[in-house]
């Protein structure tokens, strides 16, 4: 969870989507990058969700543009991330996840397939489907996944 200052909340709000294949992913790695993930954003305001499974990564980044990109930029040399595709990059007036340093999110069965993801799904999302996955994850209860 995070408890924003006032002056993180009146900056200029950006939100950016990508998708990746994970590589070398497993509980470990994962748990590992959620808790660098909260470390970071938690320091410099940035809030967001992350949708995994064995085969995607598709994670939300919410907070100043500069810290955004900042973020990504290390994403994008991150070797656990292969296959990286930016899907969406906005201004934005309010945060999906305000209350998260990283949410963490499985797959839900109305998202892609495994085999959609394999046939690029993800990757072909348009920045308005991809906005729609994390507007309607925002929406639903917060049920952590299964450990």
């Amino acid at each position: 969870m995070n408890d924003l200052p006032d002056k993180a909340i009146s900056m200029k709000l950006t939100q950016l989507i990508y998708a990746s294949q994970p590589f070398g992913f497993d509980e470990g790695a994962l748990a590992g990058i959620l808790s660098s993930a909260r470390h970071h954003n938690k320091r410099n305001h940035v809030t967001g969700s992350l949708i995994c499974r064995s085969d995607l990564f598709l994670q939300m980044l919410e907070g100043d543009r500069d810290i955004v990109e900042a973020t990504y930029a290390r994403i994008l040399r991150d070797s656990r991330h292969v296959d990286v595709k930016q899907l969406c990059a906005r201004d934005a007036r309010e945060r999906l996840f305000a209350n998260w340093d990283m949410r963490h999110d499985p797959m839900r069965s109305w998202m892609w397939s495994r085999d959609e993801v394999r046939a690029g799904a993800a990757r072909k999302a348009s920045a308005v489907e991809a906005l729609g996955v994390f507007q309607r994850v925002a929406a639903e209860p917060y049920e952590p996944p299964p450990l």
